[in-house]
């Protein structure tokens, strides 16, 4: 750690709202690395005061998917900590007295404007088109009593802030350098249930537990004078900022879970992503064209970590990279490692025998090259974990064999018989006995042995599935297809 960085605390506060976002993982990296840069912590918070869009099971999901990707925290709901609790659902004893201080002092006021009245304003300043929108403060400065003569009054008040006329709209930003913001209207903070609002409860929960790096989405740039008011109104140290760009599909529209499954954070599991590759994509993501090195660990994006080289251009999520990524990682890893992955990744799926487990172990260096993901190892492989008797020989793969497929599986027959039964015997005689000795090309004399064998026109390859399969399974496999034809 450099001398000169302060230890960051940093934090990702997810709402467990539905299946988490692979935005919540974009932040988390940048809240992880900066941790690390500095020998600081990296917390976890869970944003559960919105209470009507919990989704059962969201949040589990939430620990499940960062834990996938090597990004777990130092603190939060799960893991425990000193600054807890670490869910916002379980604080809200702790918010109103600060509400109640910034009431005091003349920082904000009680509304009790109804709902109805609300919108009719919001219509109005539409039709209007009024320079001014937002709250007029009609509640300002009234009692209860004076509030209730007039219309629009509702019994349970919220609490609103008193933006001053001369609020601060400018920041400093660590990513951006000097941000201007629009000018806030007079924000609710406390709820008429007793919830606070987002913008109340994340500076009271950021300043209590310590976060002196705020890392978030440039759409909460608006929202930044509000929250800076908030922590000097209350007498406290401002964190940094830095504000991450949107995501952002090839159209250039913001990434979405309604529109992109790749939104989706579990997607890349279920796809058969590896977590380093997904992990190293959202690194190049952050740094978008900045780096020529594109394969990196997360321990080098540590050691080089620098905000300045942020891109503030929304990035464009190519999955075309994150599949070259996703490629090279599964090749960097052993055959052994590579079948261990993905027997991990069919395990809700496929319980192999221990024939099968040995099947696959000897297959995977046989598709490990173009392998771009795991949920496609299976596929390509079913035709060796198959018996005899039951491999399904796809209806087009026969009919567009030659002419000539009778006699060419007969001459396997002979060569596969004869033969020592390894990948270069098979290969040399198959060779020897029908393209040199038949003068059949490669092309049109091995389809009928492949269609054999796998049951389909491509496969992968064939003389290795042969050695894998052994004679005996290569020879009824053959001798099927041949019993087939006339």
């Amino acid at each position: 750690m450099s001398e000169s960085l302060i230890p960051a605390r940093t934090r990702v506060a997810p709402s467990p709202t539905g299946d988490p976002h692979v935005g919540t993982a974009f932040m988390a990296l940048f809240d992880l690395a900066w941790a690390r840069k500095t020998g600081g912590q990296f917390v976890l918070r869970i944003e559960d005061t919105d209470q009507n869009r919990l989704v059962a099971g969201s949040e589990d999901q939430i620990y499940e998917s960062l834990a996938w990707l090597g990004l777990q925290p130092d603190e939060g709901p799960h893991v425990g900590g000193e600054h807890g609790p670490y869910r916002q659902s379980e604080r809200l004893t702790t918010y109103r007295p600060f509400v109640e201080q910034l009431i005091e002092a003349g920082h904000a006021y009680y509304c009790w404007c109804s709902s109805e009245r609300l919108a009719e304003l919001r219509r109005e300043q539409e039709q209007s088109k009024a320079s001014v929108t937002g709250y007029d403060r009609l509640c300002h400065g009234l009692t209860r009593g004076e509030r209730a003569a007039l219309a629009g009054f509702s019994e349970t008040p919220v609490v609103r802030m008193l933006i001053p006329d001369d609020v601060p709209l400018t920041f400093q930003d660590i990513v951006r350098g000097e941000v201007k913001a629009p000018r806030p209207d007079d924000q609710v903070i406390l709820k008429a249930d007793g919830f606070p609002t987002y913008h109340m409860a994340v500076v009271v929960d950021d300043h209590l537990m310590g976060i002196n790096t705020v890392v978030r989405g440039e759409e909460w740039i608006s929202s930044t004078p509000k929250h800076i008011l908030l922590y000097q109104w209350l007498g406290w140290q401002l964190p940094q900022f830095a504000h991450m760009p949107l995501l952002r599909n090839t159209d250039k529209s913001k990434i979405s879970k309604r529109k992109n499954p790749a939104a989706r954070l579990m997607w890349f599991k279920e796809e058969g992503y590896l977590p380093e590759a997904v992990r190293n994509f959202l690194q190049l993501l952050g740094y978008a064209g900045g780096d020529e090195q594109e394969v990196k660990t997360f321990d080098q994006f540590v050691d080089e970590f620098d905000w300045g080289k942020v891109n503030t251009v929304g990035p464009i999520f190519d999955l075309k990279k994150l599949d070259w990524l996703n490629g090279h990682y599964l090749r960097s890893l052993t055959p052994e490692e590579l079948a261990d992955r993905i027997m991990a990744f069919e395990e809700a799926n496929w319980t192999p025998s221990e024939e099968q487990v040995a099947v696959l172990r000897k297959a995977v260096p046989i598709i490990q090259e173009r392998l771009v993901l795991l949920k496609d190892a299976l596929p390509q492989l079913d035709y060796l974990f198959v018996a005899d008797g039951e491999l399904t020989v796809e209806d087009d793969a026969v009919a567009a064999l030659a002419d000539n497929a009778a006699e060419v599986l007969d001459a396997a027959i002979a060569v596969a018989e004869s033969v020592p039964f390894d990948t270069d015997s098979i290969q040399a005689g198959l060779k020897e006995r029908l393209v040199e000795g038949m003068g059949i090309k490669p092309k049109f004399a091995f389809a009928p042995i492949r269609v054999a064998i796998s049951g389909r026109r491509v496969s992968p390859p064939l003389f290795e599935s042969m050695e894998i399969l052994g004679r005996a399974s290569s020879l009824a496999r053959l001798r099927a297809l041949r019993s087939g034809l006339s």
